[in-house]
């Protein structure tokens, strides 16, 4: 009898160990768990929820079970007052104070529509502005009957002085001088192509005393101050820059509407003293003029000729 009282409280005894360790085994499992889920989802320093809590929190208070909890609570209590304003004046009215809302006194202060209006309308006048002389204690009227003459103003001129022009188209002599140049090249200035031959010849009576290549540049500037020009002529009738030809890239419209660009050659005076002649004709001064196959130039009282030709095409 004893030996089996001894074997069933051997057996509660390994029962109540089990359990036991099955206990702290359960307990050491809560334990990681628990370090594992803080490791994952850290709480701030001040003791406060993690980010993902809170947010957790937001949805679950935003639920409509919450709204409708939350609108109950709101209707049981029944608020005496619907707004700021209705408090303020109750509150007004129950003390019998005198002093108004601060949204009262505001409006108070604010002027009316009317009141704007009219404050605008004295502001805005509708005359016209007084003169300068009146402003100033002087008018027209008043000068002309003392018998004093009102000067005449000046007007704008916004002619072209030529000094810009002359400061940076000048080039410095030998002896230390600088000579003004009397024409630059404009924009649409090109050298004419290799396939057009542009060749100047000229005359003295029956002989061919020069042959000039035109195509080696896009400018010829003729005239006696060896200083600038390209094409020395020294007649005494030569003004020192007398002409130019100048080669010009222009564009046309044929029949058809399409455009068409050709490089060709042009001469202008520059308002030289005795002229220049093309095909025994006096040419006007300062404008271009379209130079073509077989034309004969004449610079002055010179009695050279310079003949432009043109190679033939093969």
């Amino acid at each position: 009898m004893d030996s089996a009282n001894s074997t069933r409280q051997d057996k509660a005894e390994s029962r109540r160990r089990r359990s036991r360790s099955s206990d702290s085994e359960d307990e050491e499992r809560r334990r990681r768990h628990r370090k594992e889920r803080d490791r994952r989802e850290p709480r701030l320093d001040n003791g406060r929820d993690s980010y993902d809590d809170r947010e957790r929190k937001r949805r679950r208070s935003h639920s409509p079970a919450h709204k409708s909890s939350r609108k109950r609570h709101h209707d049981d209590r029944e608020p005496k007052h619907s707004s700021s304003r209705d408090r303020v004046e109750d509150f007004s009215r129950d003390t019998g104070s005198k002093h108004k809302s601060r949204s009262d006194r505001f409006q108070d202060s604010r002027p009316s529509r009317e009141t704007s209006v009219e404050i605008t309308s004295s502001r805005k006048s509708k005359q016209p502005l007084p003169s300068q002389a009146a402003a100033f204690g002087k008018d027209d009227s008043t000068a002309l009957d003392a018998g004093e003459a009102v000067p005449e103003k000046q007007k704008p001129n916004y002619a072209p002085t030529g000094l810009l022009a002359a400061a940076s188209n000048s080039i410095a002599a030998a002896d230390g001088t600088s000579i003004v140049l009397k024409y630059h090249e404009p924009p649409e200035a090109r050298k004419p192509p290799t396939k057009d031959i542009w060749k100047l010849f000229v005359f003295k009576g029956n002989d061919i005393v020069e042959t000039i290549e035109l195509g080696l540049r896009s400018c010829w500037l003729v005239g006696r101050e060896l200083a600038v020009v390209d094409m020395p002529a020294e007649h005494p009738s030569v003004s020192k820059q007398h002409a130019v030809i100048q080669f010009r890239y222009i564009e046309k419209r044929n029949e058809f509407g399409d455009k068409t660009g050709k490089v060709r050659p042009y001469l202008i005076d520059l308002e030289s003293a005795n002229k220049t002649l093309l095909n025994k004709e006096e040419v006007p001064s300062s404008r271009y003029l379209e130079l073509r196959d077989k034309d004969m130039i004449q610079f002055g009282h010179s009695t050279r000729e310079y003949v432009l030709m043109l190679s033939p095409k093969n």
